[in-house]
């Protein structure tokens, strides 16, 4: 949004406004706990309710069809329930321009917020549970839906979400022209599969509210159309249980089973007697109970499908969408993820934004690619000084905050290593943790041959995530053993971070010396704290993933620690059935490590404690996390060898953020606008 507003494009940007964020991260005696996250508690000023503007979204129900005296065929969709939505607008105002877009964020309230005369008889609970039941839609964000009632709840939010932002461009068309004018009106980029319900919401509002054929209206929403992926998890490409989309949407199911229909008709004429293909393209999976798949959904309708690194648009085509690539192939492009560097440089590192500016101008932060004007200055002594000295002042204050917010003592002088994200097994946090432990060991035995490291961690795992749980454990339990020990705790320290936000890595980003990108090759989309902690100054240790191999081509395989598999031999280990043991029968390190583990020794006695995660590594290692040790833990001594050298090392971080320009998300949004939504 920021991007759009400061290129002068004119833009919408429709989300949700949960009362309540995903959740406040605490951690007690090392485990993460849930707090709820109040955000709104003190109010937004910046936003404002738009009293004028109201949209009714039903649910549930049953669907009529009639046939009218001229023979055509009518359809109405009665709701068992409705739930108004009204928006309440952020603006969001470009960098050196007048243009100011908005957020529409969108709440959910009672059609009839009192029932008067449940309240009159005493029925207070009565007299309220629609006002209840109805604002639940925008309670919380990203609900449990480990259970029926959550899976309901997050359908409806995804209904509602979409419902009012369809119905309110529909409001905004109708007032300056007709509905056959809406794709020439509107660009609409889905966002993931959870607004894939707009394909469908669309063909509703089109054909029973506007009476367009199917023909002309299927045609408006594939112009209108556009969808992002951003994983190649199967686990996260979503979908719902037939019976409980069809008992929340009974017309839209309808309409999806037509939408298929059509397109079953045509895989039939292009892929003649491949029925298998036909099982593997159908908008209704039917292994095991039915459900509907939300990304063939929005590869069908839409009329560009996008990844979001390089990689990852590939493997898009090749493995979770080949099927459809094999079909549409013009429909396939790639617009790499970016970063916008008036929040993510300018704001957050006002140090190194004064440094930039005095040596090349202001016009970066319009232009990120003009920070190819730093190049000149990499073999300048004085500024390196400068630079130096930035990035020193950077690791004083993220120290004293360390100190006030948790009490943490780090050393400034140290390497600060940090990977800051969402706790994961594929972005194997466990692997970095299992090196910290290999030098935790060496230093118990005398055998340093390091530099000083302070290991910086922050990241949320999901609630009902137990293995991302037992990496944070461990990581507390490890920074505690270490933190006694009087000869490591001299030289190795570990900080976990809790409740990582933006403004937490408002912090961390400009006084980071080192970035952790170390996910399985082929599992990250793309990734944007690696181009956070890039154009920051901070040196990348990773894997070839995501948008990290765009980042080592930009700034120069000499200034990029990479190891690891890439997702080709990843896909090839799997294949010829990898068999983690055999990495710990070769490697007496890694052997040695996961044995402390299950010791008690940074678990507070309890040998047992992490011994389901050790299992895992052991038995099955999805994430080829040992596959990778040795190679990682090499990798990490090259780093030890060039930190020893400063100079070099901080020409390589002039020349990092000299040549990530095109990590902006200008650039982004500029391809957007050119090769997606032509405008």
């Amino acid at each position: 949004m920021d991007s759009l507003a400061t290129l002068d494009y004119p833009a919408v940007g429709h989300g949700l406004r949960y009362e309540f964020g995903i959740f406040d991260q605490v951690i007690r005696d090392g485990w993460q706990l849930e707090r709820t996250d109040r955000w709104l508690r003190a109010g937004n000023p910046w936003e404002v309710r738009r009293y004028d503007i109201d949209h009714r979204v039903g649910f549930g129900g049953h669907v009529e069809h009639l046939r009218g005296n001229d023979g055509h065929l009518s359809v109405r969709w009665i709701p068992a329930r409705v739930v108004r939505g009204v928006p309440w607008d952020v603006p969001v105002a470009g960098h050196g321009t007048r243009t100011t877009n908005f957020l529409r964020l969108w709440s959910a309230v009672a059609d009839e917020e009192l029932d008067l005369d449940a309240f009159q008889v005493g029925e207070y609970w009565r007299a309220v549970d629609e006002k209840i039941r109805s604002e639940n839609l925008t309670k919380i964000l990203y609900p449990n839906d480990s259970s029926p009632a959550g899976k309901q709840l997050r359908l409806e939010q995804q209904y509602f979400f979409v419902a009012c932002a369809l119905a309110d461009c529909i409001r905004l068309l109708l007032m300056r022209g007709a509905i056959t004018e809406f794709a020439d009106q509107f660009a609409i980029q889905l966002n993931d599969t959870h607004p894939a319900l707009a394909v469908v919401e669309l063909m509703r509002l089109l054909v029973d509210v506007h009476h367009l054929g199917w023909h002309q209206a299927w045609e408006l929403v594939t112009r209108s159309l556009a969808y992002t992926n951003h994983t190649l998890l199967p686990e996260a490409l979503e979908t719902w249980p037939l019976p409980l989309f069809a008992a929340v949407l009974p017309r839209h199911l309808e309409i999806i089973y037509e939408i298929n229909r059509r397109f079953l008709d045509e895989v039939r004429a292009k892929f003649p007697g491949d029925e298998e293909r036909i099982a593997r393209m159908s908008l209704i999976g039917e292994d095991g109970e039915k459900y509907v798949r939300m990304a063939h959904l929005a590869t069908v309708a839409s009329h560009h499908v996008n990844g979001v690194a390089v990689l990852h648009s590939r493997l898009l085509r090749e493995t979770v969408l080949r099927d459809f690539a094999e079909m549409w192939p013009e429909k396939f492009t790639n617009v790499t993820n970016g970063v916008t560097p008036r929040r993510f440089m300018r704001l957050a590192n006002p140090n190194l934004s004064t440094l930039i500016t005095d040596a090349i101008g202001e016009g970066w932060l319009r232009d990120l690619e003009q920070l190819r004007g730093l190049e000149k200055f990499a073999d300048d002594a004085a500024f390196v000084d400068q630079w130096r000295a930035v990035k020193a002042q950077n690791k004083a204050d993220l120290a004293t905050w360390l100190q006030v917010s948790g009490g943490h003592v780090v050393d400034p002088t140290s390497l600060y290593d940090a990977q800051c994200k969402r706790i994961h097994e594929y972005k194997r946090q466990h692997l970095n943790l299992l090196h910290c432990v290999a030098l935790f060991e060496r230093l118990r035995n005398g055998l340093d041959d390091g530099v000083a490291r302070t290991f910086i961690f922050a990241g949320k795992a999901a609630p009902s995530y137990v293995a991302a749980k037992l990496i944070i454990r461990l990581a507390h339990g490890l920074a505690h053993a270490i933190a006694e020990h009087p000869v490591a705790c001299d030289r190795l320290q570990i900080v976990f971070v809790p409740d990582f936000t933006v403004k937490v890595a408002q912090r961390i980003y400009p006084a980071a010396d080192l970035s952790e990108q170390i996910s399985t090759a082929g599992m990250e989309a793309s990734g944007t704290g690696n181009m956070k902690f890039a154009l920051n100054g901070a040196l990348t240790i990773g894997t070839l993933d995501g948008a990290n191999v765009e980042i080592r081509d930009a700034v120069g395989e000499e200034n990029f620690f990479l190891f690891g598999l890439t997702a080709e031999e990843v896909t090839a280990r799997k294949a010829e059935g990898y068999d983690p043991r055999i990495e710990i029968v070769r490697d007496p390190e890694l052997r040695n490590v996961l044995a402390l583990l299950e010791t008690g020794e940074i678990s507070g006695g309890d040998p047992h404690l992490f011994t389901p995660l050790v299992r895992q590594l052991q038995e099955r290692d999805p994430f080829l996390v040992l596959a990778d040790f040795r190679a990682y833990v090499e990798c990490q001594h090259r780093v030890d060898v060039d930190w020893r050298d400063q100079r070099a090392w901080v020409r390589s971080s002039i020349l990092n953020v000299a040549r990530c320009g095109q990590f902006s998300s200008d650039r982004a949004v500029r391809e957007y606008a050119k090769t997606i939504w032509k405008v």
